[in-house]
């Protein structure tokens, strides 16, 4: 939606200017602080909404913003109705500044309230830092984050836009100028990789999904996403419209009821080992409308995860690099490595209920490698699952952030592998180089239909197109690699070379045209 507002995304870009030129160039710590921000308005608005629905309906509220805060580390105490948005903005720039940094945040710390979401917000913000070096930055920040929340306003009402859906929309915007990768080999998943993962394993209302390496939430919200336009789908498909990825999507408040909402604030489960992801994650999930997300702190390869057997699907994209203590695996996890990136693999199937279904990306070396615990990987979601696909994605889409080579697995625990069904991307929609310029050539659509083709196109696979299918024989023979090219036939196109005396006659020709060149030349000095 966004791309069709100019004013929301100019100031989204200003936003970020203004943090650049206000002396904080991390873009991680330029987003913290901004969601603080947003936080801090959403906060007054929603409090503000209730209070005025209780005047309405004559029901009793109290407000969060009643009764005094106790400032920490100090015995003065201030009135809570003096913390909110709406009447700290005003104040002088200086005054705002030292208001916000020793009485707004610290008040945002103690709000406890898991009923409206801020309870794990605030329990990860428990060592959060407000960082604003000046207070001209602060003044210019909320001016522009008002101005913001004033054109998502504006777009609802003139563009028929739900506030929810352009609130997450602008949310999404703010963290894709995270253009820089994270630690231990974290980085953003591209957004229409996620949306394609998500028509692929096909989460349905009801079903547990779980990310146990989240970052932002992406999958999460991928997943949220697909559940909602299939509702609408299955209830009004005149109300879908296709993104600019070409994909089916629906407008969440659509069918978000209050049943509805009940069980997808019980439906997603993510987790992180970054606290700054942690709440970047739940503040992602909140601005999309779910009011109280799963999102915690938690190594899920360590010792102290016990979440086993425990959801329907997975959608992930672990850390590529890195290596885990051996003191501090998990004992669930039997492959002799120390490798998270295949640790993760694992963990994700032990997640994994019976028949549950996993799409995950895992770099190229987790599919060809030879080693031991490589091979036992792919011997696992084979033999003790069904793997029904192996999609081989370029190097180039998850540019700018790493330049790696990376593969999409789907399996189902617990199933039986016959055939694997490969698939060569070439294209994603965007140019493969750092620009990642939208283009006109992309295979995502076509992946989604000859996917759900692929049982009927099991014998007649030609090995020289961009998918077919691969007997699990065959595969078990080759120690289990699921290298598409071990499998795909080249095609070599037949290159005809003239006679060799063709070939001297028009050497002959030329050397004479030469010579004839050189004459003429001498005749002119």
């Amino acid at each position: 939606m966004l791309q069709n507002n100019a004013p929301l995304k100019s100031l989204i870009d200003k936003l970020w200017q203004n943090f650049w030129e206000g002396g904080i160039a991390n873009p991680l710590t330029a987003i913290e602080q901004i969601t603080y921000l947003i936080f801090m308005k959403r906060l007054d608005d929603l409090e503000a909404k209730r209070e005025r629905d209780a005047e309405f309906t004559g029901e009793k509220y109290t407000s969060r913003f009643k009764g005094k805060f106790q400032i920490p580390g100090s015995n003065e105490s201030i009135d809570k109705n003096e913390l909110r948005w709406s009447v700290f903005k005003h104040k002088p720039a200086d005054e705002m500044l030292m208001h916000v940094q020793m009485k707004v945040f610290p008040f945002l710390k103690t709000i406890q309230d898991g009923a409206s979401g801020e309870g794990l917000f605030t329990k990860h913000m428990a060592n959060a830092v407000f960082i604003m070096p000046k207070a001209s930055l602060l003044v210019s920040a909320i001016n522009i984050v008002e101005d913001i929340f004033k054109e998502i306003e504006k777009d609802a009402t003139e563009g028929g836009h739900a506030f929810q859906d352009i609130q997450g929309d602008v949310y999404e915007m703010l963290l894709s100028e995270i253009a820089t990768a994270g630690k231990n080999g974290q980085f953003r998943t591209p957004r229409h990789i996620i949306k394609l993962m998500a028509e692929l394993v096909a989460p349905q209302l009801g079903q547990r999904i779980a990310d146990p390496a989240c970052g932002t939430g992406g999958f999460l919200l991928g997943a949220y996403q697909y559940i909602l336009t299939d509702l609408v789908r299955k209830k009004d498909p005149s109300k879908l419209s296709k993104d600019e990825d070409g994909f089916e999507r629906a407008a969440i408040s659509a069918v978000l009821t209050q049943k509805v909402k009940t069980i997808l604030d019980q439906s997603f489960v993510g987790y992180d080992i970054d606290t700054t992801m942690v709440r970047l994650g739940l503040m992602n999930l909140m601005m999309h409308g779910i009011d109280e997300p799963k999102i915690d702190y938690k190594d899920t390869l360590s010792k102290t995860y016990n979440e086993d057997s425990q959801f329907d699907i997975i959608m992930a994209n672990p850390p590529f690099t890195g290596n885990i203590d051996k003191g501090d695996i998990n004992e669930g996890l039997k492959l002799p490595t120390t490798k998270t990136e295949l640790l993760f693999v694992e963990r994700i199937y032990n997640m994994l209920k019976m028949g549950g279904t996993a799409a995950v990306i895992v770099p190229s070396g987790v599919i060809q490698n030879s080693g031991k615990a490589f091979e036992a990987v792919r011997k696992l979601i084979i033999e003790k699952a069904e793997l029904k696909a192996v999609i081989a994605v370029p190097s180039g889409a998850f540019k700018p952030y790493a330049g790696v080579s990376t593969a999409i697995l789907i399996f189902t625990k617990g199933g039986e592998t016959n055939h694997v069904w490969f698939y060569e991307m070439l294209a994603d929609g965007y140019t493969l180089d750092d620009k990642r310029n939208k283009i006109a050539e992309s295979d995502l659509s076509d992946i989604i239909e000859k996917y759900r083709q692929r049982a009927s196109a099991v014998s007649a696979g030609d090995r020289k197109q961009k998918h077919f299918s691969v007997p699990k024989k065959e595969i078990v023979e080759n120690n289990y690699d699921l290298n598409l090219s071990t499998y795909k036939e080249e095609v070599y196109e037949e290159v005809s070379y003239e006679k060799p005396e063709v070939i001297f006659e028009k050497l002959e020709r030329m050397e004479a045209d030469i010579q004839k060149g050189l004459a003429e030349l001498k005749e002119l000095v």
